[in-house]
């Protein structure tokens, strides 16, 4: 009848042997059931599909529990719950040059993404660091959908563009500012994940990719993917460092009220270029990726983050056999230092200035059978949470943290 079901079962383990808030070890799961099915068989429809999925989530955060880091060491976490993600309808234009998706949208799969990034397990070469927290929830990213619209424009092999809007604010919290003046939004809201928000502002994010070389032309030279796009946000965020009064948050005695901006906005670059491999047919090869993004800082935490690294495919002569080595940073923007120098001065001392999160992350991954993979994984954060210790606001720096993972990954 056109349809499939699949299920992903995935299992994490973590330790941070060193740094932190505290040492230990901590589990996360998740189990992904995916219902796709194709209106061809039985309509007649080409170029259509059905998309309905479904989460159950289950353990700890390490990074909340231990590390205390801006971004997530693991990519998996998410809120622990039973809940339902995507449910969407795409259908295809004019041989597929033109694709539409509507219903309830996560973006995380198409934009900001990284071909070879995603071998690796921190979150942040995934997602970005700035759109995790800069954005309300997160983002319309896993675990959470919104309803929305997406525009897949590919004229021919060498270009694509990539269009979307969806409301900004899939659960309806309130916005999670890093700065001492306002909290982070309380518990998760709407769990189940059959809560559409209509109410907040309007998330609009596009994508122009260039295709280097492409495989669809039967071309042997190294292909490459250039991508620049950016997103605006409509709805409204507060200032880093000033009240509503434009006096400084950072002094208690002020009225520790929110001076609100109207939308906000960011703009990435990101590419991924194949630089050898012995032969078109070859299962080895190797790749670089690099991505940077920026954003105002006025109303923005994070207003500079990026990554880089290089994969290595094909150990073992199996194509899905991977091993990679790659690095990014995360730096508080000017005003957001700017509440912290200001809180220093009026209010304590000790109080230390948030600057540059680092992080590297050395991970391979092995196809044990056709539908289990295990992913070891090392990572290392320089100068956690930006210098400040987030958890307690103390004097004291969270130290340096080594953290060590493993993935299973299974098929069904």
């Amino acid at each position: 009848m056109g349809g499939t079901f699949t299920a992903v079962d995935v299992n994490d383990m973590w330790g941070n042997p060193s740094g932190g808030y505290k040492q230990g070890t901590t589990y996360f799961g998740s189990t992904t059931l995916t219902l796709n099915w194709d209106p061809e068989k039985v309509l007649g429809i080409k170029n259509g599909l059905f998309n309905i999925n479904a989460l159950q989530l289950r353990g700890t955060s390490i990074t909340s529990n231990n590390l205390g880091d801006i971004n997530t060491v693991d990519n998996d976490n998410a809120s622990r719950s039973t809940r339902l993600w995507e449910v969407w309808y795409q259908q295809g234009f004019f041989d597929d040059k033109l694709n539409i998706r509507l219903g309830k949208l996560g973006l995380g799969s198409e934009f900001n993404v990284s071909e070879y990034s995603t071998l690796f397990l921190n979150s942040n070469f995934g997602w970005s660091m700035m759109n995790s927290v800069n954005t309300y929830n997160g983002g319309v990213v896993y675990p959470v959908a919104s309803p929305g619209i997406r525009i897949k424009f590919e004229p021919n092999s060498h270009w694509t563009n990539l269009f979307a809007v969806t409301d900004d604010n899939p659960t309806n919290v309130d916005f999670c500012n890093p700065s001492g003046a306002f909290s982070c939004g309380g518990p998760p809201k709407h769990t189940s994940g059959v809560y559409l928000n209509f109410k907040t502002g309007a998330f609009i994010i596009n994508e122009l990719q260039y295709h280097l070389n492409p495989a669809s032309d039967g071309n042997d030279k190294l292909p490459g993917n250039y991508k620049v796009g950016g997103y605006f946000d409509s709805a409204r965020f507060p200032d880093q460092a000033y009240n509503g009064q434009g006096q400084p948050l950072g002094n208690p005695n002020n009225p520790q009220t929110m001076r609100m901006h109207n939308n906000n906005w960011s703009l990435y670059f990101m590419a991924d270029q194949m630089i050898w491999r012995p032969s078109k047919d070859s299962n080895k090869s190797i790749g670089m990726f690099a991505n940077i993004q920026t954003a105002p800082g006025n109303k923005s935490s994070i207003s500079l983050d990026g990554n880089a690294g290089i994969v290595y495919n094909g150990i073992f002569n199996n194509a899905n056999n991977s091993v990679g080595f790659g690095w990014g940073f995360g730096s508080f923007s000017n005003r957001a230092r700017q509440y912290d120098k200001d809180y220093r001065y009026y209010a304590d001392p000790t109080w230390r200035v948030r600057n540059t999160e680092h992080h590297i992350e050395l991970v391979a991954q092995f196809e044990i059978t056709p539908w289990l993979q295990l992913t070891p994984d090392f990572q290392y954060i320089f100068n956690p949470g930006g210098g400040l210790n987030l958890q307690t606001g103390s004097y004291k720096r969270i130290q340096n943290e080594a953290v060590l993972g493993l993935r299973s990954t299974v098929n069904f």
